[in-house]
């Protein structure tokens, strides 16, 4: 088949290498130009660059609605266009053009987690599995009908860090075997359950400033869903934005006002949490190391040295 490619960062970069490495032919690669939003620059293989190594044409856009991005389209006569990380809506007199139509490859267990920061959003919610899916693309975003879809268990100890190289590495797989079975005639594919279905925005700084009214074994999760690479979970302190890089739930229950700095326990500094904390029904959140502004990370008994006073969303 001849092949078109959309796709961005390293999911896209994984896809392009799976479709360079099949028997299918890539006629053309869209990507889009680099970006300074702070989840673009991580993750962030270049697929142009992938692309133009293996002398494949490449188109930079931002949004695929220009003219001479339809005639390229047109001249290339893909058979299927297939795409990964492409940020924003592909139209249907594209996504319809090829004969086999258009694969896209989310990286959550769909009809759940569309849209974007599937892996974030999912661990913050405690979901006990993530993964990847391959589906034909239809007007509905992220809404088509299944192909190819794997999944991966979520540990109790695991960050979206350790959570995208366990899915990203699924990719490869599942997109040569989705090629084959599209390939093979197939079309008979399954239509996604749309009453399970969840839709997410684009994370930005403000989701990772904790809300103390959280329980704390939801900022638990979101302290490891914001791990490093990506935007620490934080939270104000004396003024200071601080950011928290571990955390536990205390094993004691502690009464009060939530974002109370409270008490030592274990190798942390116990921060009072939780909607009913004051009715001393709630574990608090134990923040054992953070990462002041200046960058400097140090155990939380080194910058919490005196119990008493608040941790804030605002400084």
């Amino acid at each position: 088949m001849r092949v078109v490619m959309f796709g961005y960062q390293t999911w896209g970069h994984r896809t392009l290498q799976a479709l360079l490495d099949s028997a299918h032919e890539v006629v053309l690669v869209v990507t889009h130009p680099k970006s300074d939003h702070a989840y673009e620059r991580i993750w962030s293989d270049s697929v142009a660059e992938l692309a133009e190594a293996h002398d494949v044409p490449v188109l930079l856009r931002n949004r695929p609605d220009d003219e001479e991005l339809m005639v390229r389209l047109k001249e290339a006569e893909p058979d299927l266009i297939v795409a990964n990380n492409w940020r924003t809506w592909i139209p249907p007199e594209i996504f319809n053009l090829p004969r086999h139509g258009t694969l896209n490859v989310h990286d959550s267990l769909l009809p759940a987690y569309a849209g974007f920061s599937p892996l974030i959003w999912a661990l913050i919610n405690g979901e006990k599995e993530v993964g990847v899916t391959a589906h034909m693309m239809s007007d509905e975003l992220d809404a088509g009908d299944i192909v190819v879809q794997r999944a991966v268990p979520v540990g109790p100890q695991d960050t979206a860090t350790d959570l995208f190289h366990r899915t990203v590495d699924l990719i490869a797989p599942i997109v040569t075997e989705a090629l084959d079975l599209i390939d093979s005639g197939r079309t008979d594919w399954t239509p996604q359950d749309r009453s399970k279905a969840s839709f997410f925005h684009k994370r930005s700084i403000e989701d990772s400033n904790i809300d103390w009214s959280w329980p704390a074994e939801d900022i638990e999760r979101l302290v490891r869903a914001q791990s490093d690479p990506y935007p620490n979970a934080f939270t104000h302190y004396r003024g200071e934005r601080v950011r928290v890089l571990k955390a536990s739930v205390s094993q004691g229950i502690y009464g009060g006002t939530p974002g109370r700095i409270f008490i030592r326990e274990g190798d942390g500094v116990v921060i009072v949490a939780g909607a009913e904390a004051r009715r001393g029904r709630s574990h608090g959140l134990v923040i054992e190391r953070v990462r002041t502004e200046d960058g400097t990370d140090l155990p939380a008994t080194e910058l919490f040295r005196t119990m008493g006073g608040y941790l804030t969303r605002r400084p």
